[in-house]
């Protein structure tokens, strides 16, 4: 199922069907995000037309393409290489004509890719925002619209910069919801949200922001592109892959296999050990055999100034979804990241099955106090339950199924 998941969000199989016509002058692809180098290889293989362009994407993403560069740079908490990569991307935005058409190529993980912040801010202070938003536990649509309204790039700003230009962006979707807006902090979408919300989000977060940036939000000089500037109306954007396909395909896997299936959702939100624990309850109350299979964006609030063990979203969820359950029988799992990296590991995720407390008991492991300690990565590991992929190359977030035999 997980399999399936991933394969329905390839590039390769997304990304041709919404390539458009070639324009009258040039095509130039800009993209951001995981799956950005495997949809600009996509771009190529179908486009015998004449082409260039630039897209970031996280190191260890990039696959070679031959007509389009492609540049590696921080992820989770930007660096130098996607700061550069995004100031050229705008230089290139800025090049185009009407006779142009702006390719833009977006998946998850473009926020943090695209380092580019206001005027009067530093790339010092991006990360700490982002790394403080990482820790707190705000919801991805949150992080996003506090990201978007301190960056020169997102929040509609790259759409802008391309005008007169056509801009067509294709979009894999890893936020609940599908809002392009919050794929990559919208680089190339209107924004409805305001500078007041940016502060919210930073208030109820906690977010001590750098004082450029309280001064940047404050002032109002540079709000992000709202719906019906002008600057957009040439623009389009199309989501070719989103968690609801990808659960549709892993649906369709535990259907011919004889199973029957219930969809809890594609929008799960939430701590990830308190939905864990809800889902083990609703597990343990389900008629049996079903598969539950879910999707969303999980978070993790650290403790103690944001000290942790080797932690992630979608193994966080599987321990205390395996704690509630104490060892119920017929109850085996699996919870993923579908890009192949679960949160600070290069490991997508776990699975558990009925015997997983009473093996780590056996190993001497305390399960319960290595959740406490955000140590779920190394609890797996040291059981041999992880689940390793490599980077995938596409980005449709969290995926979760729950077999009930």
């Amino acid at each position: 199922m997980f399999d399936a998941a991933v394969a329905s969000a390839q590039p390769a199989r997304v990304v041709p069907p919404h390539l458009p016509p070639p324009p009258p002058g040039r095509t130039v692809v800009l993209g951001a995000g995981k799956a950005a180098a495997a949809m600009a290889r996509a771009v190529e293989t179908h486009w015998p037309h004449a082409l260039s362009g630039l897209v970031v994407t996280r190191y260890g993403h990039a696959l070679p393409c031959e007509r389009i560069e492609v540049v590696e740079a921080g992820h989770p908490v930007p660096d130098e290489a996607g700061f550069e990569a995004a100031r050229r991307m705008i230089a290139l935005a800025g090049s185009l004509g009407p006779d142009d058409l702006a390719l833009c190529l977006i998946s998850g993980g473009g926020s943090a890719l695209l380092a580019l912040p206001l005027p009067g801010l530093t790339l010092d202070d991006e990360r700490a925002v982002n790394v403080a938003l990482l820790a707190s536990g705000a919801p991805i649509g949150e992080m996003n619209l506090l990201r978007r309204h301190l960056s020169v790039i997102k929040g509609g700003r790259l759409a802008a910069v391309c005008h007169p230009a056509r801009v067509l962006s294709l979009l894999i979707s890893d936020v609940p919801g599908d809002d392009p807006a919050d794929i990559a902090s919208g680089p190339t979408v209107a924004d409805p949200s305001t500078r007041a919300d940016a502060l919210a989000v930073a208030e109820r977060w906690r977010i001590a922001l750098p004082p450029a940036a309280l001064e940047a939000l404050a002032r109002g000089a540079r709000e992000t592109v709202k719906p019906g500037d002008p600057r957009l109306a040439r623009a389009e954007a199309r989501i070719v892959a989103s968690p609801k396909i990808a659960l549709e395909a892993a649906a369709e896997v535990a259907r011919g296999a004889g199973l029957a299936v219930r969809l809890l959702g594609d929008a799960i939100e939430g701590e990830a050990r308190e939905v864990g624990a809800a889902m083990a309850r609703a597990a343990l109350r389900a008629g049996r055999p079903v598969v539950l299979l879910s999707s969303g964006e999980l978070t993790v609030t650290l403790d103690d100034g944001g000290r942790a063990g080797i932690c992630g979203p979608n193994v966080e969820f599987l321990l205390a979804f395996a704690l509630a359950l104490d060892g119920a029988s017929g109850v085996h799992a699996l919870a993923a990241d579908t890009d192949g990296i679960d949160g600070a590991a290069p490991v997508a995720g776990a699975v558990i099955g009925p015997d997983t407390l009473a093996r780590a008991r056996a190993a001497g492991l305390d399960a319960r106090a290595m959740l406490a300690a955000h140590d779920a990565h190394s609890f797996f590991a040291l059981l041999g339950d992880q689940l390793v992929t490599s980077p995938t190359f596409t980005n449709v977030n969290d995926f979760r199924a729950v077999l009930l035999l």
